[in-house]
Order: structure tokens, then C-alpha cells, then sequence
């Protein structure tokens, strides 16, 4: 029979073991949430909040390292912040505040090759981090006006952006150019980055590549229509009049079948297909719809609805609202841990 003191022994125990727990499921949702400056992190399998962690003032967008374990939010001041935030995933605390400067206004985030990759609206560039040495490793100019998100192809060669109040997309290359004919002995070749910027209208914010590379879909806030870029040629293809005013992220299926679009003016989620460029559904799921987040096993997308205080959840077999998560007040940017 136990003692009182062997119960409460036990009892911690068990109360310990279950914290334990929850601290180590392999995948994590995170969601931001700009109201109450807080990163949410949310079990997907269970759809509960594990806990919430204080972030910046202003954060917009997150991302998770390769290995999930840790997190890295931009916090952003419409262009005059300058800091990222590092979060332990794992110990579910606060890491470090890194400094941007002379890198201003971070927000679209990835993370490739081992480092956190951020366009800095307020200086007009694209920045890196590497976090093995701790610094700012990296950084190149757009010379567009509103350089706001980011995707680099995983093999490093590539980086797309656009350009929201240019009406532009940027494609930068790594390029190893030669020495000229003239140099002087011991002159290498070296890297460079080649831009090229395509027109496609003012507006155009949330965009994704196609899961085979070939396309880069965005869409506009101001016209509502998707201008298909095509990566091969750099050049676009076609303009769709998709109606989706106010258009604030475009994202594709795992399988590229469909790209899902969200309008914070609407609040509906707009479908369309890959392949035929047509719409197939629109769904309402608030009064205002921003980050898209795609579940890495092709059943369900999460999208964060910032005027209702909540982030839907769509299933992708039916195309309908499942069910809703509170994350906090104005939620935004969306991302998924896997830990490795």
C-alpha cells in the first residue's frame, strides 16, 4: 500500500512522463499569431495546443529547420523591424533574437540547405543565416519595391521572390562565371547571381512552384487574377481571371493536382486546377483567409483565418471545413516541424 508521499511521488511521475510526451511527438503545427505576438504550437494528430511561446512584436511568417526541432519567425513592422526569433521546438522556449540589420523588415522565411532563408522588404533584398556560425552569412539585392516572400529550389541554384508594389517576380541564379580574358594569374571563377525580373501585375504576393518545378504560380490582390510563370523559358505563360480580390496566399497540393488560394477580403478559399487552369470549388471559411499550409500527407490543409481568430481546417478528399483552431488572436503565418 503507498504512503502518501510514495502517492504524490507517483503521481508526479505520471504528470512528468505525460509532459515528456507531449514534448516529443514527432510532428508539430506551428501558427503565429500577430494579436497576441505568440508562436502556437498544435499537435496534428489530436488538433489540441501544446503551448504557446512568446515571439516579437510584429511576427508574420514561420519556418522550421530540416530536422524540427527548430523554429524561426520573422517579425517584420511592415518593413522597419529587423530581427528574426529562434525558438526551441524541442524545449518549447525562446533561443536567441537574431539582429537583421543592416537587413531591414524580414518576412517570407524558408529554410534550405541548412539555413534560414528571408526577404527583407525594407531594404529591397534577400538575406541568409546560417545558423551553424551564428551570423548573417549572405545577402543580394532585388532592387523591387515589396520583396516579400521567398522559395529556393533545394539544390541552392535558384530563389524566387515577389515584388508586391513592383508588380514583379524575381528570379535570381547561381551562376559560376570565369575569369576574362585578361585577368591576372591566380583569378578563379567565381559565383554570381543573375536576376531576372518578369512583369505581372501590382499585387502579387502569395505565390508557389509546381511540385515538378515547372510552373510559379501567383496571384494578384488588386486584379484577382494568377499570372503562370514559366521557369523553364523565365518567362509567363498565361494570366488567369480568377476573380480572387484581395488574394493573399497561393499554394499547391502535394500533388500539384490543385493550388488553393486565400483571400482576405472574401474570406473564401479558392480552388483551382492545375491542369486545366479552371476553378473547381470555392469555400467560405470566415471573413478573411491568409497563410496556406499544406499536410505533408496529402489529407488535410490548414489556413489561418486572421479576422476570426482561427485557423480552418479543410479536408482535401471533400473539399469542406472540418473543423477550426484557436491559435490566438490574428493568426498569419503557418508552418510544419517533422522531427527528424
Amino acid at each position: 500500500m503507498l504512503t502518501t508521499t510514495g502517492l504524490l511521488f507517483a503521481l508526479s511521475f505520471i504528470v512528468c512522463a505525460t509532459a515528456g510526451a507531449q514534448s516529443t511527438f514527432p510532428n508539430s503545427l506551428l501558427a503565429l499569431s500577430k494579436t497576441d505576438h505568440t508562436l502556437t504550437i498544435v499537435d496534428p494528430a489530436t488538433l489540441k495546443v501544446v503551448t504557446r511561446i512568446p515571439v516579437g512584436s510584429d511576427p508574420h511568417e514561420v519556418i522550421a529547420s530540416s530536422d524540427g526541432k527548430t523554429a524561426y519567425v520573422s517579425i517584420y513592422g511592415g518593413g522597419s523591424l529587423h530581427e528574426l526569433n529562434v525558438i526551441d521546438l524541442v524545449a518549447q522556449k525562446p533561443l536567441v533574437n537574431i539582429d537583421t540589420r543592416p537587413l531591414f523588415g524580414p518576412h517570407g522565411l524558408t529554410f534550405v540547405n541548412g539555413k534560414a532563408w528571408f526577404t527583407a522588404e525594407g531594404s529591397k533584398s534577400i538575406g541568409r543565416y546560417d545558423p551553424a556560425s551564428g551570423k548573417l552569412d549572405w545577402s543580394m539585392g532585388t532592387g523591387q519595391d515589396r520583396t516579400h516572400m521567398i522559395y529556393v529550389t533545394p539544390d541552392v541554384k535558384k530563389i524566387y521572390t515577389t515584388n508586391v508594389s513592383s508588380g514583379t517576380v524575381s528570379i535570381l541564379e547561381d551562376k559560376l562565371i570565369p575569369p576574362g580574358r585578361n585577368a591576372p594569374v591566380g583569378v578563379r571563377s567565381h559565383e554570381d547571381w543573375i536576376q531576372t525580373v518578369i512583369s505581372v501585375a501590382s499585387g502579387c504576393e502569395g505565390f508557389d512552384v509546381s511540385p515538378d518545378g515547372n510552373e510559379l504560380w501567383t496571384v494578384s490582390a488588386e486584379d484577382g487574377s494568377i499570372y503562370v510563370i514559366d521557369l523553364k523559358t523565365k518567362k509567363l505563360a498565361s494570366k488567369i481571371d480568377a476573380k480572387a480580390l484581395g488574394a493573399n496566399r497561393l499554394k499547391f497540393t502535394i500533388d500539384g493536382k490543385l493550388a488553393f488560394i486565400s483571400s482576405l477580403q472574401s474570406g473564401d478559399l479558392i480552388i483551382y486546377d492545375g491542369k486545366s487552369h479552371t476553378e473547381t470549388k470555392r469555400v467560405k471559411i470566415g471573413h478573411g483567409a491568409a497563410g496556406i499550409l499544406m499536410d505533408p500527407d496529402g489529407s488535410r490543409v490548414f489556413v489561418a483565418c486572421t479576422p476570426d481568430n482561427y485557423v480552418a481546417i479543410i479536408d482535401l478528399k471533400t473539399l469542406e471545413v472540418t473543423g477550426h483552431i484557436d491559435v490566438g488572436g490574428g493568426p498569419d503565418g503557418l508552418a510544419w516541424a517533422a522531427r527528424q
